[in-house]
């Protein structure tokens, strides 16, 4: 049995983010992750809701997979992580990108958050480092430190065949991911992207967003090849600074995503709300005009 034959991958959309979550596992060990899972969130009502994440624990038990991880690929601006929720109820470590801790320092500021918040990461259960490998079952992961989108972004590479890229690339008809957040850099995602496409052609991609055109349905996997050859925005024939223009006049234009305050301030918590006050109600902030 080759590797790429003894991973099973399935993908969840959550359609009001255009969010794909993930279930990987090793057929061999039933050793498993969890990738990116999604807490529903009504923006007008400020309700909370778990039935998206439901569908990953479901799937986790029917298929008996032990869940050794839940790994973020960075703290998302468009949608509330629901990394405690699967914690809770299928077990796995919480970790994301060693520099989130530069995320949190960023936003510790804009939100004004008290003052027992602190920018360390100990929030999560573990930071990873650039090039940092481990094991799930006989999967071998390799850690890639991937910023321009935001400064913490990782990608995780598994066997050396599939690679999970969170924002940083989307399907080649979309492009890439903003770089006008906090902390983001059109340059730096040119060469964290550059360093993803150096992977053998045929490694498989799975991108966290899809935003599909007319035309066609969701899709959440692409590969190397198809990247250097039809993407949009970086295929082999567009230089950096070509890339540079083009994103940030494009950045320009947009508008901030929906969730981005919501998700933020619970995001850099490892997706815990804030404390609650002392009659135990919770509150997100709102800044006036700070972003």
């Amino acid at each position: 049995m080759t590797h790429s034959d003894s991973v099973g991958v399935a993908a969840f959309l959550d359609n009001d983010s255009e969010t794909f979550s993930y279930v990987v596992w090793d057929k061999d060990t039933q050793k498993a992750v969890v990738i990116d899972p999604v807490l529903d969130f009504d923006y007008k009502s400020g309700r909370t809701a778990t039935k998206g994440a439901q569908r990953l624990i479901d799937f986790v038990r029917e298929h008996d997979v032990e869940v050794e991880w839940v790994l973020e690929t960075h703290a998302h601006a468009d949608h509330l992580s629901a990394a405690p929720f699967v914690k809770a109820h299928v077990g796995g470590k919480i970790g994301i990108g060693e520099h989130i801790q530069d995320v949190q320092k960023i936003f510790k500021d804009v939100f004004d958050l008290e003052k027992e918040f602190l920018p360390n990461g100990a929030q999560f259960d573990h930071l990873f480092k650039d090039g940092e490998t481990f094991q799930v079952g006989n999967m071998t992961f390799e850690v890639m430190h991937t910023p321009g989108h935001t400064p913490a972004d990782i990608a995780y590479l598994i066997n050396g065949e599939k690679v999970f890229v969170g924002d940083t690339l989307f399907m080649p008809d979309v492009g890439t991911a903003r770089c006008d957040f906090p902390g983001g850099s059109a340059t730096t995602l040119f060469r964290s992207i550059k360093k993803i496409l150096a992977l053998p052609e045929s490694t498989e991609i799975y991108i966290c967003h899809d935003y599909p055109p007319a035309g066609r349905e969701h899709e959440y996997c692409t590969t190397v090849a198809a990247q250097r050859k039809h993407s949009k925005h970086v295929n082999d024939n567009v230089s950096e600074q070509d890339f540079v223009k083009m994103r940030e006049e494009r950045d320009a234009t947009l508008e901030m995503p929906r969730l981005i305050l919501p998700s933020i301030q619970v995001n850099i918590r490892a997706g815990e709300m804030p404390p609650a006050d002392e009659d135990g109600k919770v509150y997100l902030k709102l800044p006036i005009n700070q972003l």
